[in-house]
């Protein structure tokens, strides 16, 4: 434990990232994946929890905007992050991970409700913690549901999983002079609109003083990377100044 810098994170999947280059759904090549990177930090000794979403499957905020009811909506998206999250046990499982799965929303025939206290027991004995259904209410995001898990267990940061190298001054895709940012705060994030998490997750992380780390999740070893305290995609946290914008 000496080499590590955070003993205990949160790390936040959405849904799309469990598609691969698929249309939607999940795949199975990507599941893989993601055990054997996190098998790799859990063999540190590091206590893990996951948050996944299920934007692969069902966007309650998308049905929402076709005529949806948006609670209805929103709650059958939390059944897909259920979905997601017995599918990365699996997957897990089969590395000789143990795992437990809590829900925010009752199931018992599938997975332990959600109870911070057994939550945080599992964590200590050693046990991948895959918290689904977000929060367990409509209109609150599972990006909110990770910042509120991650203080409710007192994780030491949360690590938010995308496809592409952390935050940038501009859209990548459209400014070819976009440069990286390294280092930014919360306030920064909420200020200038930075597309990384809905603004309640940010305003709750910077509320609680809950640093962020936006990585590609596509690269091999950044888990590890950032558990060892090496820099890895960008740093939101509170008090930082933010990198100079082009």
């Amino acid at each position: 434990m000496a080499q590590l810098r955070y003993a205990r994170i949160v790390v936040k999947l959405s849904g799309e990232a469990l598609m691969g280059d698929q249309p939607f759904g999940i795949s199975p090549e990507v599941l893989s994946y993601l055990a054997t990177e996190i098998r790799s930090v859990y063999d540190l000794g590091v206590q893990i929890a996951l948050v996944v979403g299920g934007g692969n499957i069902f966007r309650g905020v998308a049905a929402g905007i076709f005529g949806m009811d948006r609670a209805t909506a929103d709650h059958m998206g939390m059944l897909a992050t259920v979905m997601n999250s017995l599918a990365l046990q699996d997957a897990l499982e089969k590395t000789g991970l143990p795992t437990r799965v809590q829900t925010a929303i009752a199931m018992n025939d599938l997975a332990e409700p959600y109870i911070r206290r057994r939550a945080l027991r599992h964590m200590e004995k050693g046990r991948v913690v895959i918290f689904a259904a977000g929060t367990g209410n409509p209109y609150f995001t599972t990006d909110t549901a990770a910042v509120l898990r991650a203080q409710e267990i007192h994780a030491e940061i949360l690590l938010k999983a995308t496809k592409v190298n952390g935050l940038f001054d501009a859209d990548p895709q459209t400014c070819k002079d976009a440069s990286p940012i390294e280092r930014t705060t919360h306030m920064d994030v909420l200020t200038r609109q930075l597309k990384v998490m809905d603004m309640t997750a940010i305003s709750l992380a910077m509320d609680n003083n809950l640093p962020i780390m936006v990585f590609n999740l596509r690269t091999p070893g950044s888990l590890l990377k950032i558990v060892r305290g090496e820099q890895v995609g960008t740093s939101i946290e509170k008090g930082r100044q933010a990198d100079d914008a082009c």
